[in-house]
């Protein structure tokens, strides 16, 4: 592993791969830092700005609880726009519906090196076993 004030470029941050028939999206071996990803990326690499209002920026809000806690959020104005994040000791899996909640954006995220894989699918479970086998070895 680089040493903490090694950066990579952030053009070669994620590679995509094809796994089980979705695009993941998977961090080369190297540690990528935050404050190594400042640099600007190229004209080609940005998307449009949205023309939107000037509007404030909001937050996903939780439900209401039968008794129990609450384990999702979702857009206040949008409730199929949902945000879960679950973990085990070394893995946080942060999962994001699409905007009508018909699909699946998940982030596997290393604990110890920050390192993570993106997967993008139909369903929660396909795209959290997607994202954790694009992290970690077989």
């Amino acid at each position: 592993m680089p040493a903490r004030d090694e950066f990579l470029d952030p053009r070669e941050v994620f590679a995509i791969h094809r796994n089980r028939g979705a695009d993941v999206l998977a961090k080369p071996a190297s540690r990528c830092n935050a404050a190594g990803m400042q640099g600007e990326p190229d004209d080609a690499e940005r998307l449009p700005r949205p023309r939107a209002a000037h509007g404030r920026w909001t937050s996903f809000v939780a439900g209401e609880s039968a008794g129990g806690p609450i384990r999702g959020l979702h857009e206040e104005d949008n409730p199929e726009h949902r945000l879960r994040v679950e973990h085990d000791a070394h893995t946080l899996l942060v999962h994001l519906s699409d905007e009508d909640g018909g699909g699946w954006t998940t982030i596997a995220i290393d604990r110890a090196t920050r390192r993570c894989a993106v997967a993008q699918g139909r369903s929660q479970a396909d795209t959290a076993a997607q994202a954790y086998d694009g992290l970690y070895e077989r």
